[in-house]
């Protein structure tokens, strides 16, 4: 079986990603249905401000964006080991754990 996450050193954008992996495009999409489904919940967030809803109200939903995003990262993490710290390692690239520690450290925050 073919591995779809290799990084490479190609930028995908302008302002600060120098990597990025190649995922299936099954993987793709659920994470961006993810994305998406915590972006309706902001949009949900936003409306109760604007029609003046109950603060505990807000806060409940906003507990749950929070932990939609956790899931999410738990997810990208978990893949982003399996495959990209996975496979660097092995390569005998050990500047991954470095990066690997600091995105943890980061997340934990």
């Amino acid at each position: 079986m073919e591995n779809n996450n290799d990084v490479t050193k190609t930028p995908v954008c302008s302002c600060c990603c120098t990597k990025h992996t190649d995922r299936s495009e099954a993987e793709r999409k659920k994470l961006v249905n993810r994305l998406k489904r915590i972006e309706g919940q902001i949009r949900g967030i936003i409306g109760m401000l604007e029609n003046d809803a109950y603060c505990n109200d807000i806060l409940i939903q906003s507990a749950a964006v929070n932990a939609a995003v956790n899931s999410f990262n738990k997810e990208l993490l978990a893949n982003h080991i399996r495959t990209c710290v996975a496979r660097d390692i092995r390569a005998g690239k050990d500047e991954t754990i470095d990066e690997l520690v600091a995105t943890l450290q980061k997340l934990m925050k």
